[in-house]
């Protein structure tokens, strides 16, 4: 069997930062359920703790136990084929036209406010976004469009930067359900309105949140004085790009944080007990301590079942022979049914890959065999895996 060509593995792992520094940080900083569960995932993840199987290599007749993923979201080492199955079934749901690309984000004064309450805040801003996109289409074109939208809250140095990515498509189903009509690439809506519209819409929720008691670390003034400060900020801002490529690009790039945190094992230039360098943005890098890496990594975790890709207009539509399969065949009728099917067995040929293609030998790096040879988890301690 013939060796063949593969990607370099990372000199450096976020999973070894765990398991040194953890301690650390536990010591030094407060972390909510959440975070210690992924960090319970990541410091087991793919080592004896979680058991795994016996692999044999047919041509060096070794053999390598190959130990279990977490399976966790937002693991740096899992999630590669989640990932790929999800850009799948969004191809196979998308609708072959062009689609614009729009990022709103959160000002920086409701960003501590996110932080202690993500549910609220995150999904009130989801919230937003859907009412101006839906808004906005009716106003403008008579149209219902189709939207998918992302949550990321990293910057390219760990920093907290909440912000929405949302795919729009360039074009929309009357709302009779006759026609769809085609949107001109150049123009979707003003991102200065919608940014007027997604301050206008967070304030009054905020506003509504506080009235029920939803953020009790604030008195009355404390959380007037927020909403002011808020209300006068320039940070409401909406970027709008108009179509490039096509959709399947798009989704590979939304389809790349879907499942991931803000960092992987393959942006980390150096590693020593007391600093971690890694790559920012411009062949920039960034270089901090390795407790504060970790602080600024979890501060990235989402509560558990907290939905971070949502779907609206057209693309909400799941039932058959929906407004979403009526937008299809509208547009079926001028397009290419073969530029289709090329963009979907594009997408199928790397699902494929990465479902099929098997571990490697780590000696020679052929594919190996799965023996039946199962390898048990190991016991917890007592007291808990923390102990």
């Amino acid at each position: 069997m013939t060796t063949q060509a593969v990607h370099p593995k990372p000199l450096y792992h976020i999973a070894d930062i765990v398991r040194h520094h953890r301690k650390a940080l536990v010591t030094s900083h407060t972390l909510n359920l959440d975070q210690r569960r992924l960090l319970d995932a990541i410091e087991n993840c793919r080592t004896p703790t979680l058991g795994g199987l016996l692999y044999h290599c047919p041509k060096c007749e070794n053999y390598h136990p190959v130990y279990r993923s977490c399976c966790k979201r937002g693991c740096p080492n899992c999630q590669a084929l989640k990932q790929e199955k999800w850009i799948a079934v969004r191809a196979e749901r998308i609708l072959p036209i062009h689609h614009f690309h729009v990022v709103f984000t959160l000002p920086s004064q409701l960003r501590r406010l996110a932080r202690g309450h993500p549910t609220d805040v995150y999904n009130a801003f989801f919230q937003a976004i859907g009412e101006i996109i839906t808004e906005l289409a009716r106003d403008h074109y008579g149209v219902q469009l189709g939207w998918t939208a992302v949550l990321h809250t990293w910057k390219r140095d760990l920093g907290n930067h909440p912000h929405i990515h949302v795919l729009v498509t360039a074009g929309g189903l009357l709302l009779n359900g006759s026609v769809f009509l085609p949107i001109r690439d150049s123009y979707l809506f003003s991102g200065t309105a919608m940014g007027e519209m997604l301050q206008g819409k967070m304030m009054e929720t905020m506003r509504q949140l506080f009235a029920k008691g939803a953020f009790p670390e604030h008195d009355a003034g404390a959380f007037e004085a927020l909403m002011t400060s808020t209300w006068r900020s320039k940070g409401w801002v909406v970027h709008v790009e108009a179509p490039f490529r096509d959709a399947s690009h798009l989704l590979g790039y939304l389809g790349r944080y879907v499942y991931r945190i803000a960092i992987s094992d393959s942006r980390l230039v150096d590693v020593t007990p007391d600093k971690v360098t890694f790559k920012t943005k411009d062949g920039k890098t960034k270089t901090m301590h390795p407790v504060e890496f970790l602080y600024r990594f979890v501060q990235h975790v989402l509560p558990k079942s907290f939905h971070k890709v949502r779907h609206g207009g057209l693309y909400a539509s799941t039932r058959k022979g929906g407004r979403l399969d009526q937008a299809r065949a509208l547009i079926m009728q001028n397009i290419d049914p073969i530029e289709v099917k090329m963009e979907k067995t594009k997408t199928v040929e790397t699902l494929e890959k990465l479902t099929f293609e098997g571990h490697r030998c780590p000696v020679c790096l052929t594919i190996m065999l799965k023996t039946n040879v199962i390898i048990p988890k190991l016991r917890a301690p007592p007291g808990g895996t923390n102990a």
